[in-house]
């Protein structure tokens, strides 16, 4: 488990990041999200230790990674934005190269990396150049090195970046595959992407947490409404005016109709006001019936956009 307590970076009087604490749970894959210059990467790089943080805490099975660096440094891979490959070498020598590094005991080095390269699909590719690899292949070279000795943790920053849609699927499967055996934090701005493969996110914004927990949660927490769709058999005039007559009710359009003498309404309404019984109710009294009534859960783009918008409001 990684604890992440009050940590701060602060560069001359700006904070990068500013009071940040949440927990990495064992074994699961975390999402961290946030804009281009939110703290993301300033955030992965104090967890990583390749920098320092100005305040604050982290620390890894309870090792402060400031006072026992090598300790923590030994359970965590690292793939940053820009996989550090050196071009000139094949993947077997770079891989070992990495072994070596990592003080991986030369009599489990052949088997250590089949075994990574078998769980990365990098078989076919040990005697080539990575000059001449694909850039799929090569974002897969530096997962590889990533998990060069069995590391505990495996943070992932921007994994998929200039990835073609197919190149984009396997590296997902790959870090599902790898939330299996290893505990995954995957920073990005790709919001399908972390909604596809997370557990959990942690929503970073102008280097402070506005929101962390499950995407399921989150869809039905955040903001003071709730929406739904609702198909009503009757005049649409009529049928919009109860709407909009019923307490709680804040928004009512006609979104079109698709079935003969019925029309879809959305609808929003405040989110401590249920106002279901009074739809049924007041629908069934005007024998006007209601066809279908769909929550519409909020997506992990709409979520985003009103935590940033919000934080980026209270700072001004």
């Amino acid at each position: 488990m990684i604890e992440i307590q009050n940590v701060s970076k602060r560069y001359g009087n700006k904070y990068a990041v500013k009071d940040v604490t949440f927990t990495i749970n064992k074994g699961e894959i975390l999402g961290f999200l946030g804009r281009n210059g939110a703290g993301k990467s300033t955030t992965m790089n104090m967890i990583t230790g390749y920098i320092s943080s100005s305040a604050g805490r982290i620390l890894l099975d309870g090792y402060d990674i400031l006072k026992n660096p090598r300790e923590v440094k030994r359970q965590i891979g690292y793939l940053p934005e820009l996989p550090p490959l050196y071009m000139d070498m094949t993947v077997d020598e770079y891989l070992r190269f990495c072994c070596d590094i990592k003080g991986v005991a030369r009599k489990y080095v052949t088997k250590h990396l089949n075994d990574i390269c078998e769980l990365t699909g990098l078989g076919e590719v040990r005697k080539r150049l990575i000059k001449n690899l694909s850039k799929g292949y090569k974002q897969r070279v530096g997962l590889a090195q990533a998990l060069v000795g069995n590391p505990e943790v495996v943070i992932l920053d921007e994994p998929t970046v200039g990835l073609d849609p197919k190149q984009i699927i396997e590296i997902r499967r790959l870090i599902r595959d790898l939330g299996e055996d290893h505990t995954v934090v995957l920073s990005s701005h790709i919001l399908p992407e972390v909604a596809d493969v997370c557990e959990r996110l942690v929503i970073i914004n102008n280097g402070q947490i506005v929101a962390q927990d499950t995407l399921e949660n989150l869809t039905h927490g955040i903001g003071e409404t709730y929406r739904m769709t609702l198909r009503v058999k009757g005049p649409e005039k009529e049928v919009r005016q109860i709407i909009r007559d019923i307490d709680g009710t804040r928004y009512c359009e006609c979104i079109g109709t698709k079935e003969p003498d019925t029309f879809d309404f959305l609808v929003e309404s405040d989110r401590k006001t249920d106002i279901r019984p009074a739809l049924f109710t007041r629908m069934a009294k005007q024998d006007m019936p209601i066809m279908m009534m769909k929550p519409m859960d909020m997506t992990l783009e709409d979520i985003f956009l009103q935590l940033t918008q919000d934080s980026d409001q209270a700072q001004q």
